[in-house]
């Protein structure tokens, strides 16, 4: 994966750095695995206002991603490495022993060619999904299922990953990219490897319209509104808002908003750690 830094000819391109799209090798997505993809421009049912700061956009298909690897026991073969408009990461094209053609998400070191399966009778390989009771420990992991089944939630955006740590049970002990460390049951599956196109942190806009293309409007900031409009508002001059807070009131930056009674804090082990300044 690289990034391509642009030459200032304008000004929209002074600050812009863009993938470099060297691993791509297919333009035009899989047909038959496209969906229409509707834009609500943050509007609800009723056609009111829900969510702020959202509207317009180029107009996107969704790619229908496997993310339970439930066809266990046959091989695929990797056709392409492909761009999604809707995910950070980039996805491969796999054309199965019967014919039948599934995206999943990419990653590092996966090749044109390259050979992939999932179940019990898979080794642990970039790109394969097995058992986290199959997986051996210390291996580096994506995709990671919560429930046996349900398909992958965790570690899913380009260049994150877990590590297995440790087995106790009928549960694994997985570090995740946040840096907590939770319990999952050894029935659920993962993929092995890190999520591709690691670069993405790199790359920058350059411009404000770049962001309206994906359908994001101007962020308006608390304390530039009037007192009726957000907590932080109002004042003479450029007086600061005082404690930072959202528009329901609710504190930020250090207050914590989740239950202490929820039912999965049994499953975490250990807490995220604090950001280092």
């Amino acid at each position: 994966m690289a990034v391509r830094k642009l030459k200032p000819v304008t000004p929209g391109q002074r600050h812009r750095i863009i993938s470099a799209f060297d691993t791509i090798t297919e333009r035009a997505p899989e047909k038959s695995l496209l969906r229409p993809k509707n834009k609500t421009g943050g509007r609800n049912s009723k056609g009111r206002m829900t969510l702020r700061y959202r509207g317009g956009g180029h107009k996107q298909r969704y790619r229908v991603i496997d993310f339970s690897r439930d066809k266990e026991d046959t091989k695929g073969r990797v056709k392409s490495i492909e761009y999604d408009p809707n995910r950070t990461a980039r996805i491969a094209l796999v054309v199965y022993e019967d014919g039948e053609k599934r995206y999943i998400l990419a990653p590092n070191g996966l090749r044109v060619g390259q050979t992939v399966s999932a179940g019990k009778s898979a080794t642990p390989e970039i790109g394969n999904a097995l058992y986290l009771s199959d997986i051996p420990l210390g291996t580096i992991i994506h995709n990671i299922e919560l429930r046996p089944g349900n398909g992958g939630v965790l570690a899913r955006s380009a260049g994150t990953y877990a590590q297995l740590t440790s087995r106790d049970g009928k549960y694994a002990n997985i570090k995740l990219p946040s840096g907590e460390t939770r319990m999952v049951l050894t029935s659920c599956k993962a993929t092995i490897g890190t999520v591709a196109n690691s670069d993405h942190i790199i790359v920058s806009s350059g411009k404000a319209g770049r962001k309206r293309w994906k359908g994001r409007r101007p962020r308006v900031r608390g304390v530039a509104m009037n007192p009726i409009d957000h907590p932080m508002g109002g004042g003479e001059g450029r007086a600061s808002g005082g404690i930072p807070r959202s528009r329901n009131g609710l504190p930020a930056k250090g207050y914590k908003t989740r239950k202490s009674k929820k039912k999965s804090n049994q499953y975490i082990v250990v807490r995220r750690g604090k950001k280092k300044k």
